[in-house]
């Protein structure tokens, strides 16, 4: 693949998974990213032992692997004065600062796009939050689970009616790498503007605010109707019989989406081997569907119920209209899609204990960005000091003074 953000250097000052998965992408595409970490017990993440959802054991700590990939990692006291000075001297050789600290802690550690600027005019300085850079929660920690699922209409989006129970977003991370995405397109963006101008810009990236653009046409419609926007009950009769899930006999789910319903309802019809519904009156036109669509749907139910999903795959493999199985993680992984386009990616821990991750979602030249590890805590600390001149008496100096790991 074409390493397209080759010599872009990243320095980055972050935690967990939004801001780090974002530079993780940035790794991915070419750039080198210096992760600054706290100088004893490293990114936070390190130490999580459960993402709330399942324990993280073995070999293999999947989540920082996510989004860590590729990068170098400095232990740094940024309480210290020789500790900014330090990250000061690595900000003037790069191109992008990427934070999550807070409004205030930036201010506390003196790391503002004015103390960055003062140290490289040039520099793009990017900061993702929970709730945005203005108002009233500015200042609040958040994470995915709460301003990008709870608070920007998601959870409520997908909360069954007829269950009183708050669904918890589909994964760890989920809004986090979802973020991700859109800060690391938004540091490509400042890349360009400043490589067409000149001109350094900041870029400003919550969660929230992403949730928002998620939920954007759902939003768009609610402000439009003035109704906040939920889930229908599992009974509300579909306005599209060929827009839903079908239960198979093995109990798993077939997922059609066309929207066109009376143009491919033909073509269900034979794969179903039932080409009298086709005539039927009932169905005859697609407004003649769409009015029966309740029948429509408790016909498709029985004939879906009739065989189980394997023979469903090899029948509607010729079927013209939209479909898909309704998948968990492991037969996504395994799908002829995902392997044809390197989807999934092999990497292998500094131990040697092979893993796999998800490959960044954007692919130059036909090829796929292909991941390399997460670093040790501070494995490449005295190799990054070096290179900025300071010689082994000084660096013992700031190891002994707790300076640097």
């Amino acid at each position: 693949m074409t390493a397209i953000l080759q010599g872009v250097r990243v320095l980055e000052v972050a935690e967990h998974t939004f801001v780090p998965a974002a530079s993780a992408m940035l790794a991915d595409l070419g750039a080198e990213v210096i992760k600054i970490e706290h100088v004893e017990r490293g990114d936070a993440m390190r130490g999580l032992e459960s993402t709330g959802m399942a324990a993280i054991e073995g070999n293999v700590h999947a989540l920082l692997e996510h989004s860590n990939r590729g990068k170098r990692s400095l232990g740094l006291d940024l309480t210290s004065p020789d500790g900014r000075e330090i990250l000061y001297k690595l900000a003037a050789t790069a191109d992008v600062f990427l934070t999550n600290k807070l409004p205030r802690v930036r201010t506390k550690l003196r790391i503002e796009v004015e103390q960055l600027r003062a140290a490289n005019p040039k520099i793009i300085y990017a900061a993702g939050t929970g709730q945005g850079e203005r108002g009233p929660d500015a200042d609040k920690g958040a994470y995915d689970s709460l301003a990008f699922w709870m608070r920007a209409g998601t959870a409520m989006g997908v909360m069954r009616p007829e269950y009183d129970l708050i669904p918890n977003p589909p994964g760890p991370g989920w809004g986090d790498s979802v973020g991700a995405i859109t800060i690391a397109g938004g540091v490509m963006g400042a890349l360009f503007h400043r490589e067409r101008t000149g001109e350094p810009t900041t870029v400003d990236i919550s969660l929230f605010g992403t949730g928002l653009w998620a939920m954007g046409q759902a939003m768009a419609l609610s402000l439009l109707r003035k109704e906040p926007w939920l889930a229908q009950p599992a009974d509300t009769a579909t306005a599209n019989p060929l827009v839903g899930s079908y239960a198979t006999s093995d109990g798993r789910n077939i997922m059609l989406t066309c929207l066109q319903a009376g143009a491919y309802w033909p073509a269900l019809c034979e794969i179903l081997q039932r080409p009298d519904l086709v005539t039927d009156p009932r169905f005859a036109d697609h407004a003649s569907l769409i009015a029966h669509a309740r029948e429509a749907k408790a016909i498709l139910e029985e004939l879906f119920a009739q065989a189980p999903l394997d023979e469903w795959r090899r029948r509607l493999e010729p079927f013209i209209g939209q479909w898909a199985v309704v998948q968990h993680t492991l037969e996504a992984a395994a799908d002829p899609q995902t392997i044809a386009n390197g989807y999934i990616q092999d990497c292998v821990t500094a131990q040697g204990t092979p893993f796999q991750l998800v490959a960044v979602p954007i692919q130059y030249d036909g090829e796929p960005a292909v991941p390399t590890r997460a670093p040790e805590f501070n494995e490449h600390g005295d190799e990054i000091l070096a290179e900025l001149g300071l010689d082994w008496d000084t660096v013992v100096d700031l190891k002994v003074r707790g300076v640097v790991a």
